[in-house]
């Protein structure tokens, strides 16, 4: 028998809380969680990118957390050591991920120290917790593999939030309707024509990387093909795609509210850039396709 403590008296949680707490958690947890979604989505091979889709089955939205638990490690530079999944300041730490309401905890880590994330794809959020699983706090239903899952009124109270739920940034695909979908993906219809459309469809709304690669899945150069659609995006729409590729573009676009932080694109309305749309329109013919 172990004794049970308040987290708050747990001195091996609190060592690892405060590390935790040391780093960017905000910043390297919402990275993580996004590249385990992507990774699991493949847009660019199977242009799919909402987790909830029924193209999405379920046993591959579970492989989210195995991909998850991999990104953590990464992205805080921890290693992948016995007797759990990491350690902590040489504190050994679980890291478990569910994009659903709760948290299987395996034999070897119940009554130790577990990272947990929970992922709502369809809110585009998630949050982080730090508990101790003692298996008095675990409930008492378990599957073939020993696992069992943790009582929400312990989770409540015995539970560390270190990130409550936090924003993550919404592949602006979903916004589109399944009429616009139809357009977008129009089977047999070029890329141009298709990123045309997007544009389109979502002015002044900034583009990720991901969003122009699924449209263009399967495409050799898919990004090459998009570029060629900036003359027809403007003569179509009146819009001027600017693109985070570029740093005077990028800065630009700043200037004027919007990130093309990891190569981001947005199509902007003249009105918007003001005096700066000739520069702007210059800009985007230098770097056609």
């Amino acid at each position: 028998m172990h004794q049970i403590l308040h987290p708050d008296d747990d001195v091996e949680v609190q060592q690892v809380l405060a590390w935790l707490r040391s780093t960017p958690v905000g910043q390297l947890m919402t990275g993580a969680v996004v590249e385990a979604i992507e990774y699991v989505l493949d847009g660019a091979r199977t242009f799919r990118f909402d987790l909830d889709s029924p193209e999405v089955d379920s046993d591959e939205r579970r492989t989210v957390g195995v991909k998850l638990q991999y990104r953590i490690l990464e992205a805080f530079g921890l290693p992948k050591e016995r007797p759990l999944d990491t350690t902590i300041v040489g504190i050994p730490v679980e890291l478990k991920a569910t994009i659903g309401g709760n948290w299987a905890i395996p034999r070897e880590g119940q009554c130790e120290i577990c990272l947990l994330t929970q992922v709502d794809s369809r809110r585009d959020r998630f949050r982080v917790f730090l508990m101790r699983t003692h298996r008095r706090w675990l409930n008492e239903g378990q599957n073939q593999d020993s696992k069992r899952t943790i009582r929400a009124d312990a989770r409540d109270e015995y539970g560390i939030p270190v990130l409550g739920w936090t924003p993550l940034p919404r592949n602006p695909l979903k916004d589109l309707s399944p009429e616009q979908l139809d357009v977008v993906f129009a089977a047999r219809v070029g890329i141009k024509r298709r990123v045309t459309s997007l544009f389109g469809y979502l002015p002044e709304v900034v583009i990720p990387r991901v969003a122009i690669e699924t449209v263009a899945a399967m495409a050799k150069d898919p990004l090459r093909r998009a570029r060629q659609a900036k003359p027809d995006v403007f003569f179509n729409h009146e819009l001027v795609v600017l693109m985070g590729t570029w740093t005077p573009q990028r800065e630009l676009a700043q200037k004027h509210g919007f990130d093309l932080s990891g190569d981001a694109w947005v199509a902007v309305r003249p009105k918007t850039l003001g005096e700066d749309y000739e520069a702007a329109k210059a800009m985007m013919e230098r770097t056609g396709g």
